[in-house]
């Protein structure tokens, strides 16, 4: 069996189903050792076992809430406790609500679970990065992002809200975060690169209600691609030797492709990234 990431320390949010259940499970197969992180303990155990039985490796698990900075926190806390070193982060968690509402911090959730967790929990474990280079950061995007903007006035739908609109401004802050982050590693031995899986029929948005939950149900049998489909980019990523030292990318079925003109706006990937540190920095004081 090709187990060419043994040894490698792997880390995967969101792994509990769909998409991030896949790479966990190939990553494992291929020799990594794999923590997944999700915010429900019986799905994580179940998770956890699930992929032992099939591929033989035993894997860890971290209960957390990733809409949260404590969560975000905790989930850092606990993996740093059990490992010296991080050679592959995939941030795979996100969701899309359909619905305006506010975390505990009192940030809006499609924000705070799509932008600030990558965001927080990438600059929490990066020192573990830098020190087991070369390493590897993934972060799920969307071609949801083609269509949209940073409005820095709005920009979690404080003024004017809608789901799909917000959920497209939380993929496009993914492109700003990867290459910002690109140009701040650059020389340090960690690459960033971000995905698009496709359209992929899992478990992703099935919180917004019975209705909508039948819709994305029949479309997901009828249009969308498999979660073994929609894994592949990020398994490819986290894994394959042709990747090596390719950073600030955006890849589509496992081939870097343009993202749209607007994810490459630098000054609003530099604002972007002040204006996280601020509100993470405004809540953690008012907390």
């Amino acid at each position: 069996m090709d187990n060419h990431m043994h040894g490698k320390i792997v880390l995967v949010t969101g792994a509990t189903n769909g998409i991030g259940f896949i790479t966990a499970r190939e990553l494992a197969r291929l020799g990594g050792q794999v923590t997944l992180i999700g915010r429900n303990a019986a799905k994580c155990a179940d998770a956890a076992e699930k992929i032992r039985l099939q591929t033989g490796e035993s894997i860890e698990s971290i209960v957390a809430d990733l809409s949260t900075l404590e969560g975000i926190c905790q989930a850092a806390e606990t993996f740093r406790k059990n490992h010296q070193g991080l050679h592959v982060l995939v941030n795979n968690a996100g969701g899309m609500f359909t619905k305006y509402r506010l975390t505990p911090d009192g940030f809006e959730y499609t924000f705070a679970l799509n932008h600030l967790n990558y965001f927080l929990l990438t600059n929490l474990l990066l020192d573990l990065l830098k020190t087991s280079a070369p390493s590897r950061i993934i972060n799920v995007s969307s071609n949801a992002h083609e269509n949209a903007k940073i409005d820095f006035e709005n920009l979690q739908g404080e003024k004017r809200y809608g789901g799909l609109k917000n959920y497209g401004q939380s993929k496009l802050a993914n492109l700003l975060f990867t290459y910002e982050l690109s140009r701040r590693l650059e020389g340090s031995g960690v690459i960033v690169n971000a995905v698009h899986p496709g359209v992929v029929a899992t478990g992703f948005a099935r919180n917004n209600g019975p209705v909508y939950n039948i819709g994305t149900w029949i479309a997901g049998q009828l249009f969308f691609r498999r979660p073994d489909q929609g894994a592949q980019t990020s398994i490819y990523l986290a894994s394959s030797p042709e990747v090596e030292g390719i950073s600030g990318k955006y890849f589509v079925d496992c081939k870097p492709v343009d993202s749209k003109p607007q994810s490459y706006d630098r000054a609003a990937a530099e604002k972007l990234w002040q204006v996280s540190l601020e509100l993470i920095e405004k809540a953690r004081k008012t907390s």
